[in-house]
């Protein structure tokens, strides 16, 4: 996914007149344009460094559009698709047994399927690793994780949270970012 398949359908050139926006796009003309073809994870990067920023999306020199943080989340969710038959593992390894390979290796040995994978970096100098597995009970996969010597952190399951509570979780966290 692209600068360009994110872009915010809120603002315009024409949306220019309402204060608060123009703010913003004042703010955005400060920062360098970004590249309609940009990488939806080199935006991200964008965000982190600025808070409460727009960014200009230019094609060929023209301005296209511009991505705001709500658009650039509604991006990021597109990429994580919601399952219902996968868990959430978090593990932490040292940097030097950091290995996407070996991590794929294990959670297939205990006959699951590897959906997502998300590594940061740690306090204690180790490497944090979120995992999303298809599998609906992680127990079988944290334990050949640890097995091929990886040390689970927590794991999570659809299964243990009611699907009502999950919605009502996720329509007070869209809230809270339409703030």
């Amino acid at each position: 996914m692209t600068a360009k398949n994110i872009l915010s359908p809120r603002l315009s050139f024409a949306s220019a007149s309402n204060h608060e926006v123009n703010t913003d796009l004042e703010t955005a003309h400060r920062i360098k344009e970004i590249d309609a073809e940009t990488p939806i994870i080199e935006v991200l990067q964008h965000f982190s460094d600025y808070a409460d920023i727009v960014l200009p999306v230019s094609e060929s020199g023209q301005i296209i559009g511009y991505i705001d943080s709500q658009s650039l989340i509604e991006g990021l969710c597109k990429t994580i698709v919601a399952r219902d038959d996968s868990s959430i593992i978090n593990i932490k390894c040292s940097h030097h047994d950091y290995s996407a390979s070996a991590i794929a290796m294990a959670v297939e040995d205990a006959d699951a399927h590897l959906v997502d994978m998300f590594s940061s970096p740690s306090d204690d100098e180790k490497i944090n690793v979120c995992l999303r597995v298809r599998h609906f009970d992680p127990t079988s996969v944290a334990n050949s994780l640890r097995r091929h010597g990886f040390e689970v952190v927590s794991t999570f399951s659809k299964q243990s949270v009611h699907a009502e509570i999950a919605a009502e979780r996720l329509a007070h966290l869209a809230a809270l970012l339409n703030v």
